[in-house]
C-alpha cells in the first residue's frame, strides 16, 4: 500500500474499524486532541470528565456528548473503543464497568501509537518547553504550506485548537513523559528540551526519569534526527545516529540564536546553523526561553527543506499558546501574564523573562502549586525561584489526581522563602485583595507586572482578575 492509499484508508476508518469511541477524562488536553481526531474522521465520540471546562465546552459545541457524573447509566453500551487517561483512578466506576464487560479499553498513549504507526512523526519531549515547541513547529509546518497533523498539549492561539488534520502523512506530537507514555512513539525526528526531575510519583528518582528519556532517544528511527538542548545531563548517552544540539546563545551548540534584540515585549534575532543562517527572525512572544524554543522549532523546519523566508513569515505570525507566557493585558503601565508553569525551572524562566522585559516594574506572582507530591519533592526549588519576584501570593495546593499528604501544603514553600513580601490566600481572599487593596500598592511611576501561574484551576481566575484590572 502506498502513502496515498494508506491515508485514504485512515480517513475512511480510524484505527481500522472504530466508529464509536468513548473517552474517560475527555477534558484533558491530550485526550481532547484525540477526541477531536476521531470526530474529524467521522466517528461517534462521547466522554466523561469530572468538571466542565472551556475545553469540554468547545468539544460539546462541536457535537461531542459529555457528561460530568461518574455513572454507568450515562455511558454508551455500543462503543467499540474506550480510551482513558492514566490520571483516572483505577476504581473509577465507568472504567471498571467497561473492563469487566470485556470492552476494548486502552490508554491515550496506546491510541497515539496506533494513529502514528504509519506516519512520519516529529515528537517533542521534555519536562518543560515541549508544548510551546510543539505548537510553534506545527504552526510553522501549517503556515508554510508543508502541512501536518498536530496533536498538541496546549491550545494554539492562532487556530484556537489543540488538534488539526492534514492530507500530509506527517504528525507533530507532544510526547508526554508522564507514565512513560512517550516510549510508545516511533519518531522520525525527536526533540528533547529538558530532563529536570519531575513526576517522581511515577519514576521514584530523577535517575529513573533520565533513563526513560535515554530510552526515548533510542526510539528514533534509523535514519532519523534527534535534536536536544545543549548541556542536558546524560546527553552523551542518547542513542541515535544523527544528533544535533540547540541553545539560546551557547556557540558550542550546533544551532543557536545570535544578535538578540528586545523590542516592546518582542524579540528579533538570527538563527545560526552549521549550513544555514536565518537573519532577523521576529518573535512576538515574551521570555528569552521562548527564543530558545523557537530555535528548536526553526531547526526542524529547516531540516525539512522549508525556505528561510517562509520560516521567518511563519514565526512572525505565531501568536503563542494559551497559558504559555500569554499576555492577558499589555498596556503602557500594566502587563498581566498567565502561564501554565508548575515546575521550578518553568517558573524561573517565566519570572526571569518577565523581569528582563519589564525590568523597572514591580513583579507580583500568584502561584498555585500543583500536586502534593510535586510540592513535597520540589519545595526548596519553588521557594528559591519565587524569591525572584517582588511579591508572591500562594494559593492552596491543587490536588489533581492525588489525595492529601500529611504536612504537605503551600506553607511548606512559604516557610522556605526569603522574600518578606509573601502570603497565602484562598481564591476568595485573593479576589477581595485585588478589588480592595491592589490599587493602593500599584507602582504609578514604573508600572506593574502581574503573573498567574500553575497547572491546576488557577486559569479560571484569569478572566475575573482581568475584569478587576480593567476597572470592571
Amino acid at each position: 500500500m502506498n502513502e496515498q492509499q494508506m491515508m485514504n484508508e485512515q480517513k475512511k476508518a480510524p484505527l481500522g474499524v472504530r466508529v464509536s469511541v468513548y473517552f474517560i477524562g475527555i477534558g484533558g488536553i491530550g485526550m481532547s486532541a484525540l477526541a477531536r481526531y476521531f470526530h474529524s474522521k467521522g466517528a461517534k465520540v462521547s466522554g466523561y470528565d469530572k468538571t466542565k471546562s472551556s475545553l469540554t465546552t468547545e468539544l460539546e459545541k462541536s457535537g461531542i456528548a459529555i457528561h460530568y457524573e461518574e455513572n454507568i447509566e450515562s455511558i454508551p453500551k455500543d462503543t467499540e473503543l474506550v480510551v482513558y487517561t492514566p490520571a483516572i483512578p483505577k476504581d473509577h466506576k465507568e472504567l471498571v464497568y467497561y473492563r469487566q464487560q470485556g470492552y476494548k479499553v486502552v490508554k491515550r498513549s496506546d491510541v497515539l501509537q496506533m494513529i502514528t504507526a504509519s506516519s512520519f512523526n516529529i515528537c517533542i519531549a521534555g519536562t518543560h518547553g515541549k508544548t510551546t515547541i510543539t505548537t510553534m513547529l506545527a504552526h510553522l509546518l501549517r503556515h508554510t504550506g508543508y502541512g501536518c497533523n498536530a496533536f498538541l498539549g496546549g491550545i494554539s492561539v492562532n487556530y484556537g485548537t489543540n488538534f488539526w488534520s492534514s492530507e500530509k502523512n506527517v504528525c507533530v506530537i507532544e510526547a508526554d513523559e508522564y507514565d512513560r507514555s512517550f516510549l510508545k512513539l516511533s519518531p522520525d525526528i525527536a526533540i528533547i528540551s529538558a530532563m529536570d526531575a519531575d513526576h517522581l510519583d511515577i519514576y521514584g528518582t530523577a535517575e529513573e526519569m533520565e533513563k526513560a528519556f535515554i530510552e526515548f532517544s533510542s526510539q528514533v528511527k534509523a535514519n532519523g534526527l534527534l535534536l536536544s538542548k545543549f548541556g542536558l545531563k546524560k546527553m552523551k548517552e542518547f542513542k541515535t545516529a544523527k544528533h544535533l544540539t540547540y541553545s539560546l546563545q551557547n556557540k558550542s551548540a550546533d544551532v543557536y540564536a545570535d544578535n538578540i534584540r528586545v523590542m516592546n515585549g518582542s524579540y528579533e534575532f538570527d538563527v545560526v546553523m552549521k549550513e544555514n543562517r536565518i537573519e532577523n527572525v521576529v518573535l512576538h512572544m515574551g521570555g528569552m526561553h521562548n527564543v530558545e524554543n523557537a530555535v528548536a522549532a526553526i531547526t526542524v523546519a529547516s531540516s525539512l527543506g522549508i525556505e528561510n523566508e517562509k520560516i521567518k513569515a511563519a514565526v512572525e505570525d505565531f501568536k503563542g499558546v494559551k497559558r504559555r507566557f500569554e499576555y492577558i493585558v499589555k498596556t503602557k503601565n500594566l502587563a498581566f501574564i498567565d502561564d501554565y508553569a508548575h515546575h521550578p525551572e518553568e517558573l524561573r524562566a517565566l519570572i526571569s523573562g518577565a523581569k528582563s522585559l519589564f525590568s523597572q516594574r514591580k513583579c507580583t506572582v500568584i502561584f498555585q502549586p500543583h500536586l502534593y507530591s510535586r510540592t513535597r519533592d520540589l519545595a526548596d526549588g519553588f521557594a528559591e525561584v519565587l524569591d525572584l519576584a517582588d511579591e508572591v501570593i500562594l494559593l492552596p495546593v491543587y490536588p489533581a489526581r492525588e489525595l492529601p499528604i500529611e504536612g504537605v501544603n503551600s506553607q511548606m514553600i512559604l516557610d522556605k522563602m526569603k522574600n518578606n513580601s509573601k502570603r497565602i490566600m484562598t481564591k476568595e481572599e485573593l479576589m477581595n485583595w485585588m478589588k480592595n487593596d491592589f490599587s493602593k500598592t500599584v507602582n504609578k511611576d514604573f508600572g506593574e507586572v502581574i503573573i498567574t501561574a500553575g497547572a491546576g484551576d488557577i486559569d479560571n481566575m484569569v478572566e475575573p482578575v482581568k475584569q478587576i484590572l480593567a476597572g470592571g
